[in-house]
């Protein structure tokens, strides 16, 4: 890995573990539904803005059914309920428990597909669930009113990525950047007919609407351009690492900014989470420094 990807990869963890942040800090005041209706609208235009700098077709008109199944999945349905569940649980949790994507995106593809689920990615299934429940157990918060439908919506979320992340794999293909900027715009058509039946509960300050903008235009467009970026020059599996970094700068955001407490059983549940989430993926350290195979 070079210093440049490396650089790529701890700005893209740190850009996605700020994303619960700025849920956290939009969703009680905005609404879910509004909330993410922006996020959707604003990363869409700025993918727009950049697709006609770079000369990028969307091809709507061939890809419309293809980007609508991977907006609901891979943004529509995810947002929603990750935005939901943050009107109840801190910054630091979601950001944990969206580390279970993967997870749930090898329990898919087994059953999809058919094949028994290997004993490591069993063993690393069994030690995801431990971490979650090890987070919820122990979790002040946990005992919160809502708290347990919050966790559940946030996992939901994580279930919908692995959705997304195995219909990616059959669809037919679509060039990434088309997929980031198709997807949005059909997340957008999605969400907005429900916009008028869900009113913001609170008045936004200049600060809430920075935060959505970061949301948008940060967290999902730039974010996505920095993800192609890095399978482009390390290869997907590397890539992936993303996953393990998002809950260390999803904790620290929330800490240094909203004051959410550090605690030993968020540490812990947090280790037991990643570790298996890397068994189930069959991912190793040592992988971010081979080179991608370059194709003749």
């Amino acid at each position: 890995m070079t210093s440049a990807s490396l650089v790529r990869l701890l700005t893209l963890s740190a850009i996605w573990g700020a994303s619960f942040l700025f849920m956290r800090m939009g969703a009680p005041v905005l609404g879910p539904t509004l909330l993410i209706a922006c996020r959707a609208a604003s990363a869409a235009a700025f993918l727009a803005v950049v697709g006609v700098a770079l000369r990028k077709p969307l091809d709507a008109r061939r890809n419309a059914l293809h980007y609508l199944v991977l907006g609901l999945f891979n943004s529509a349905l995810p947002f929603l309920l990750f935005a939901y569940a943050a009107r109840t649980l801190s910054a630091s949790l979601l950001s944990i428990l969206n580390a279970t994507a993967p997870i749930w995106g090898a329990v898919i593809g087994a059953v999809w597909t058919r094949q028994a689920v290997a004993p490591k990615a069993m063993a690393g299934l069994a030690l995801g669930v431990a971490g979650v429940a090890m987070l919820v157990g122990f979790d002040p918060g946990g005992l919160r009113e809502g708290a347990t439908l919050a966790i559940a919506l946030a996992l939901g979320a994580t279930f919908s990525y692995g959705v997304a992340s195995n219909y990616a794999k059959s669809a037919k293909k679509v060039d990434p950047y088309a997929n980031a900027h198709g997807s949005m715009w059909a997340a957008t058509l999605l969400i907005a007919p429900a916009v008028p039946f869900a009113p913001a509960p609170g008045t936004a300050t200049p600060v809430i609407w920075l935060a959505v903008l970061a949301l948008g235009i940060v967290c999902s467009g730039i974010a996505y351009l920095l993800y192609f970026r890095l399978i482009a020059d390390l290869g997907a599996a590397s890539a992936l690492t993303v996953t393990f970094l998002i809950p260390v700068f999803g904790v620290l955001w929330g800490h240094l900014f909203l004051g959410e407490a550090l605690s030993w059983h968020m540490a812990a549940g947090a280790l037991v989470v990643i570790v298996g989430t890397a068994l189930v993926t069959g991912f190793s350290p040592a992988a971010l420094w081979r080179r991608p195979a370059i194709a003749a």
